[in-house]
């Protein structure tokens, strides 16, 4: 081999340090490495009212369902629940828990079906716990008595449907499925601020009671006389609460009452949201969150919508009427165009939230003289349907 000569040596040499030299340059002007970023969990505030809970069925991907958790003072966007196949949810009464009755199947759109309670921490929204339930509950929309705890926090209950009618009762004490109760031709929970009791729809028109002992079985039922006429005019299953007070919506525009406060229910006269003439027009309750309820006002709030027929029960609100519970006066008709569901805040400086299902937002009023709009968050979730409030 022959040797390079002074030149081709030079050359080399110089192909050799060029590189150093540069990177010794380039690392003289660069500032210190920051230091390594260390990856955890923040926890959110705790809830003061407005926290929105958003349950999106996500029908583009209905296997992987959505909750998502927003600030209602600001819409900002605070986190995300995983929520599987047709989830229905709750927030626990305290604001520390978010209950999720939910399916998965093992191959994602078929194969073994396995339901379950999912308990996560509302601080971290992190999954706490898992119940397996039986394979039997409400593939539903999650309307409002689909799935509740009892007034003391024992037991959580979820509807279920093959079709056939009963309640899986869940012990959150022990977090263990706990029994199965038989409820024929009733539908929804709804619990009395008595505790532990819950009642239920019937098909016939009545009320079915069931009070539950301390594992959760069932301790005694009663029915009600007949209370309202499924043929004629049908009650939304979605209630509100005001007190011992529970009020339920009919499809043809009255608002039956309920008195929880005894041993048995009570029930009082219904009272019509319309006048004879905005029958004659057509005005009808529809959406599927269509009501909510300001406590200290006693306002009930209504998603309405005009030239109503039968089937257009579930038909977007043109208007949200805003009616005294003590009155029965309409105090306020709110522009409302698209909303299917409605949720309202409490205390002085309260919000009623408007949900737009096929504009994916949500639009905020403030509670009070004049209902005045006060901002709107946008792109909410894919199908996002229904909210709650903490």
């Amino acid at each position: 081999m022959q040797r390079p000569g002074s030149r081709g040596l030079a050359a080399l040499l110089l192909t050799l340090w060029l590189p150093a030299l540069a990177r010794a340059a380039l690392a003289a002007d660069l500032p210190a490495p920051l230091p390594e970023e260390e990856a955890q969990v923040l926890s959110l505030p705790a809830p003061d009212g407005e926290r929105l809970y958003v349950t999106d069925v996500a029908f583009p991907h209905m296997v992987d369902g959505r909750v998502h958790v927003l600030d209602g003072h600001t819409g900002h966007y605070l986190g995300v629940i995983d929520s599987g196949y047709s989830a229905l949810g709750v927030p626990s009464a305290d604001g520390l828990h978010y209950y999720l009755a939910t399916t998965y199947y093992d191959r994602l759109t078929h194969g073994n079906r396995t339901d379950v309670v999912e308990i996560h921490d509302a601080r971290t929204l992190a999954l706490e716990a898992e119940v397996v339930i039986p394979s039997k509950h409400a593939q539903a929309i999650p309307y409002r008595g689909m799935i509740a705890a009892t007034a003391d926090g024992n037991f959580l209950l979820v509807q279920n449907g093959t079709p056939a009618s009963s309640v899986s009762v869940v012990d959150l004490r022990s977090r263990k499925f706990v029994g199965e109760i038989q409820t024929p031709g009733c539908w929804s929970v709804q619990p009395w601020p008595q505790a532990p009791r819950f009642s239920t729809l019937c098909g016939d028109g009545t009320l079915l009671t069931v009070t539950l002992d301390d594992t959760g079985q069932a301790a005694s039922r009663t029915r009600s006389a007949r209370f309202f006429d499924p043929d004629k005019d049908p009650l939304f299953i979605h209630p509100e609460s005001n007190g011992s007070r529970r009020y339920f919506v009919s499809y043809l525009g009255d608002v039956y009452g309920i008195d929880l406060s005894g041993e048995l229910p009570s029930f009082e006269t219904a009272w019509p949201l319309l006048s004879a003439s905005e029958r004659k027009q057509g005005w009808r309750p529809g959406g599927f969150e269509l009501t909510a309820v300001h406590h200290d006002s006693g306002t009930l709030f209504v998603a309405m919508h005009d030239r109503g027929h039968d089937g257009s029960h579930k038909d977007p609100a043109k208007e949200v009427w805003a009616l005294d519970l003590a009155t029965h006066h309409r105090s306020a008709r709110i522009p409302a165009r698209g909303t299917v569901s409605l949720a309202a805040s409490q205390g002085a400086q309260a919000r009623l939230y408007l949900l737009d299902i096929e504009k994916a937002t949500i639009t905020v009023h403030a509670i009070g003289k004049g209902f005045k709009s006060v901002g709107s968050f946008a792109g909410v979730g894919d199908t996002a349907m229904f909210m709650e409030l903490r």
